[in-house]
């Protein structure tokens, strides 16, 4: 028997009262039942935007609420700046060319973080970039980027500062109007602990400058009729309201908990994960690990898919691999959401003896150890203080 564990960086498991809730008779959802579930998901994600401006509801993956952001703040030969620095965030490029936006790149390379002062020197020679388009937590490297540092240099600027927040938004600290972020796309399928099928995105008043100085070619992802709609508390087009309903149950955790505790909780657990697999001897792919995974390369003589496979058949402890040009370099372990510590060292012991079968020279219990030694090490010290 294999009790399953989807440990990777989305979808991430769901809790059980919010699947229940999409077990529920599904009601209709221009009702005023269906109205007032907004109302209440409104606040509560306004809380995890960290914003005081409205977050808008899409029906739709993460992707569709980055070109929603791109297709309404940039028009059709209009420049983009993109930051790509992984396999995402060159999406915001390709989003970019497919609706005749012009796109000037400051490419990182994948795993280390985007330099500020590289974005401060584009933005010189290129002061005509109307959008700056960067990335919370590139999922495909593990890397989490200094997006607080980057707004302040976007912001001295007539450019906006547009960020994909998908794999980061509830996992690590993003604080949207402090930092100064002017468009934030998030999915539901990752930290906010849902199923896959909603997006959101919040906008400054600097981004609907940006959004009302022209005529979008999109239809279906208006920001413009989604902001009409979202006075209403409702949607321009037909919602994925059975999620709606279950993102309350959601949000509710994640109120009860505290924003500044799930960040901890986060924190606690990949700063465990990240000690557990280099005490195993293995290697961290990133510079600056992001909150919600933990990417490691994969040991010379044995390929991704073996680990992988294993740890899924042997275990039921499903992880990914790398994508783009690292694909089969890497193993990516998730940890955001409804995840706890348990789960971690869960997957960190079936990382052990899955290497140990594979005839990788591994101490059994080494990664797990040093693990726990971190969160008691934490818990410790938080009782102290």
């Amino acid at each position: 028997m294999r009790k399953p564990r989807l440990m990777t960086p989305g979808p991430a498991m769901v809790p059980e009262d919010v699947l229940l809730e999409l077990a529920r008779p599904v009601i209709h959802h221009r009702s005023d039942e269906a109205k007032q579930v907004i109302v209440e998901v409104s606040e509560g994600l306004k809380e995890v935007f960290q914003t005081k401006n409205d977050v808008m509801i899409l029906t739709a993956s993460g992707t569709g609420a980055m070109e929603a952001a791109m297709v309404n703040t940039v028009p059709p030969g209009g420049k983009a700046l993109v930051l790509n620095a992984g396999h995402f965030a060159a999406r915001w490029g390709s989003i970019a060319k497919a609706f005749g936006i012009n796109v000037v790149t400051i490419d990182t390379e994948w795993g280390q973080t985007v330099d500020p002062e590289k974005v401060a020197e584009a933005l010189r020679q290129h002061p005509d970039v109307v959008a700056v388009f960067g990335t919370l937590s590139e999922t495909s490297t593990g890397t989490g980027h200094p997006i607080e540092a980057v707004a302040k240099v976007v912001a001295q600027t007539p450019a906006i500062f547009v960020v994909d927040g998908i794999s980061g938004v509830g996992a690590m600290e993003c604080r949207t109007d402090e930092w100064g972020i002017d468009v934030l796309c998030a999915g539901s399928q990752k930290a906010l602990m849902l199923p896959p099928g909603l997006a959101f995105i919040t906008v400054s008043a600097k981004g609907w400058a940006k959004i009302d100085a022209f005529e979008s070619h999109s239809y279906y992802f208006s920001l413009k009729a989604a902001r009409s709609k979202a006075k209403e508390f409702d949607t321009p087009y037909t919602p994925a309201h059975t999620l709606i309903l279950a993102l309350r149950t959601a949000l509710r955790r994640i109120r009860e908990e505290g924003m500044e505790n799930v960040w901890k909780r986060h924190s606690r657990m990949s700063e465990a994960c990240q000690a557990g697999v280099q005490a195993l001897g293995l290697e961290l792919f990133s510079a600056k690990p992001a909150e919600g995974l933990t990417a490691f390369r994969v040991p010379e003589g044995f390929k991704d898919s073996q680990i992988r496979n294993k740890m899924a058949e042997r275990f039921g402890v499903t992880t990914v691999g790398g994508q783009g040009k690292i694909k089969g370099k890497i193993v990516r372990i998730g940890h955001m959401g409804y995840t706890d510590e348990l789960d971690v060292i869960s997957a960190l012991a079936a990382l052990e003896m899955t290497l140990a079968e594979l005839g990788f020279d591994v101490e059994p219990g080494k990664g797990v150890t040093a693990a726990q030694q971190v969160l008691i090490g934490q818990r410790a010290a938080a009782n102290v203080g």
